[in-house]
């Protein structure tokens, strides 16, 4: 067991979260791409992997999107992903009646927040979506800790609540960001009509 004391010293609350044992990482790749937006930065998913593992072990690392089979470009992205470190959830768009497309995979990453519970020690949610609040507080009551990684303004005040650490994407952009230089060959391109007005809705926030 960790103990924050040792030879008489009292660890620092920085040193303590350190302690991350086993990662897992979740990442909505929609929630994602529109706070990259906001931000006015690419995101480099390689140099992204490395920021949120941060020398931990690393259990897995998935990426929830929706997807147009048709579009070839985005396909070649999802590849490049699969190849890269990432376990890659994707799931139909579905057409609603106003002509758009959206698909939600809020069940999607708690089911897999929930399954492998017993297999990491601490879990990183790249969210802001407060659907999510109660499936991080079932897993952090299994013994989990449960960082959460995005934008401030598009992040529920629920989500934040029952997570034991919340990093803003905006004090960590310069870590993840694409270099210009840089070739872009597969840039991500959610197919949704998610807005970000509608992030900024989200319960809480």
């Amino acid at each position: 067991m960790f103990n924050p004391m040792k030879n008489g010293e009292i660890f620092t609350p920085e040193q303590v979260l350190e302690n991350r044992g086993r990662v897992a990482i979740f990442i909505d790749g929609s929630n994602l791409f529109y706070a990259a937006l906001q931000l006015g930065i690419e995101i480099d998913y390689t140099k992204l992997l490395c920021r949120l593992t941060g020398g931990s072990r690393l259990l897995r690392s998935f990426f929830y999107t929706g997807v147009d089979r048709t579009n070839e470009k985005q396909q070649g992205f999802l590849l490049w992903m699969r190849r890269n470190g990432y376990r890659v959830i994707a799931k139909d768009l579905v057409q609603l009646p106003d002509g758009s497309k959206k698909a939600n995979l809020d069940v999607e990453i708690a089911v897999d927040m929930l399954a492998l519970v017993g297999s990491y020690d601490t879990a990183v949610l790249v969210s802001g979506d407060g659907d999510l609040a109660y499936a991080v507080d079932c897993v952090s009551y299994r013994g989990v800790r449960v960082e959460v990684v995005s934008l401030r303004a598009m992040t529920s005040d629920s989500l934040i609540n029952v997570a034991d650490r919340y990093i803003d994407l905006e004090n960590i952009k310069e870590d993840i960001q694409k270099n210009p230089r840089s070739p872009n060959t597969y840039p991500y391109r959610p197919l949704s009509s998610m807005s970000l007005m509608d992030h900024r809705q989200m319960e809480g926030s």
